[in-house]
Protein backbone atom coordinates (compact mmCIF):
# COMPACT_ATOMS: atom_id res chain seq x y z
CA UNK A 1 0.00 0.00 0.00
CA UNK A 2 1.24 3.47 -1.03
CA UNK A 3 0.58 6.92 0.39
CA UNK A 4 -0.89 9.38 -1.22
CA UNK A 5 0.85 12.73 -2.06
CA UNK A 6 -2.69 14.26 0.34
CA UNK A 7 -1.75 11.54 3.11
CA UNK A 8 1.75 12.91 2.55
CA UNK A 9 1.24 15.98 3.21
CA UNK A 10 -1.75 15.81 6.14
CA UNK A 11 1.35 14.44 7.74
CA UNK A 12 3.85 16.63 6.83
CA UNK A 13 2.36 19.67 8.23
CA UNK A 14 1.38 17.20 11.45
CA UNK A 15 5.31 16.22 11.77
CA UNK A 16 5.53 19.87 12.11
CA UNK A 17 3.42 20.50 15.09
CA UNK A 18 4.84 17.00 16.13
CA UNK A 19 8.27 18.60 16.23
CA UNK A 20 7.92 21.84 17.73
CA UNK A 21 6.02 20.51 20.26
CA UNK A 22 8.88 18.00 21.08
CA UNK A 23 11.09 20.14 23.23
CA UNK A 24 8.39 20.44 25.75
CA UNK A 25 6.38 17.11 25.26
CA UNK A 26 9.84 14.97 25.41
CA UNK A 27 12.11 17.66 27.64
CA UNK A 28 14.61 17.55 25.10
CA UNK A 29 18.12 19.15 26.31
CA UNK A 30 18.86 22.60 24.77
CA UNK A 31 20.38 22.32 21.53
CA UNK A 32 18.51 19.44 20.93
CA UNK A 33 15.40 21.70 21.34
CA UNK A 34 16.99 24.27 19.01
CA UNK A 35 17.48 21.87 16.04
CA UNK A 36 14.07 20.35 16.43
CA UNK A 37 12.64 23.94 15.97
CA UNK A 38 14.91 24.61 13.32
CA UNK A 39 13.56 21.29 11.47
CA UNK A 40 10.39 21.80 11.94
CA UNK A 41 10.94 25.35 10.06
CA UNK A 42 12.92 23.64 7.32
CA UNK A 43 10.00 20.69 6.92
CA UNK A 44 6.98 23.34 7.01
CA UNK A 45 9.08 25.46 4.48
CA UNK A 46 9.33 22.13 2.27
CA UNK A 47 6.13 21.13 2.34
CA UNK A 48 4.78 24.52 1.69
CA UNK A 49 7.15 24.78 -1.28
CA UNK A 50 5.75 21.78 -2.87
CA UNK A 51 4.01 20.85 -6.02
CA UNK A 52 1.01 18.68 -4.25
CA UNK A 53 -2.32 18.24 -2.80
CA UNK A 54 -1.39 20.18 0.30
CA UNK A 55 1.33 22.58 -0.99
CA UNK A 56 0.98 26.24 -1.17
CA UNK A 57 3.07 27.80 -3.78
CA UNK A 58 4.19 24.77 -5.35
CA UNK A 59 7.68 25.20 -6.92
CA UNK A 60 9.13 21.86 -5.66
CA UNK A 61 8.38 19.02 -8.06
CA UNK A 62 7.29 16.17 -5.36
CA UNK A 63 9.96 13.73 -6.56
CA UNK A 64 12.57 16.33 -5.47
CA UNK A 65 10.54 16.45 -1.77
CA UNK A 66 10.68 12.69 -1.65
CA UNK A 67 15.13 12.75 -2.63
CA UNK A 68 15.32 15.37 0.29
CA UNK A 69 12.93 13.68 2.80
CA UNK A 70 15.32 10.63 1.99
CA UNK A 71 18.75 12.42 2.32
CA UNK A 72 17.38 13.94 5.58
CA UNK A 73 16.49 10.81 7.13
CA UNK A 74 20.23 9.68 6.35
CA UNK A 75 21.20 12.69 7.74
CA UNK A 76 18.99 12.72 10.80
CA UNK A 77 20.93 9.26 11.89
CA UNK A 78 23.75 10.71 11.71
CA UNK A 79 22.61 13.90 13.63
CA UNK A 80 21.55 11.23 16.49
CA UNK A 81 24.75 10.11 17.25
CA UNK A 82 26.42 13.41 17.38
CA UNK A 83 23.49 15.00 19.19
CA UNK A 84 23.32 12.03 21.78
CA UNK A 85 27.38 12.08 21.73
CA UNK A 86 26.80 16.22 23.46
CA UNK A 87 23.48 15.79 24.92
CA UNK A 88 22.52 12.15 25.80
CA UNK A 89 20.30 9.13 25.26
CA UNK A 90 16.86 10.97 25.24
CA UNK A 91 18.54 13.47 22.40
CA UNK A 92 19.64 10.21 20.22
CA UNK A 93 16.52 7.92 20.64
CA UNK A 94 14.25 10.97 19.67
CA UNK A 95 16.27 11.31 16.33
CA UNK A 96 16.55 7.98 15.92
CA UNK A 97 13.07 7.40 16.16
CA UNK A 98 11.96 10.43 14.13
CA UNK A 99 14.60 9.38 11.74
CA UNK A 100 13.52 6.12 11.29
CA UNK A 101 9.78 7.27 10.96
CA UNK A 102 10.96 9.36 8.00
CA UNK A 103 12.29 7.09 6.53
CA UNK A 104 9.48 4.77 6.67
CA UNK A 105 7.07 7.56 4.93
CA UNK A 106 9.35 7.89 2.94
CA UNK A 107 9.12 4.70 1.54
CA UNK A 108 5.47 3.99 1.45
CA UNK A 109 5.06 7.61 -0.51
CA UNK A 110 3.97 7.12 -3.97
CA UNK A 111 6.37 10.06 -5.10
CA UNK A 112 5.32 9.31 -8.97
CA UNK A 113 1.78 11.37 -8.78
CA UNK A 114 0.61 14.07 -6.79
CA UNK A 115 -3.08 12.42 -6.15
CA UNK A 116 -4.59 9.02 -5.89
CA UNK A 117 -6.51 8.98 -8.63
Amino acid sequence: MKINSKIHGTLDYASVLFLWASPTLFGLPENTSYFTYVLGFIHLTLTILTDFDLGLIKVIPLKIHGIIEAVVAVLLGVTALFLGSIEGTIARNFYLIFAVVLAGLWFLTEYKKNTLE
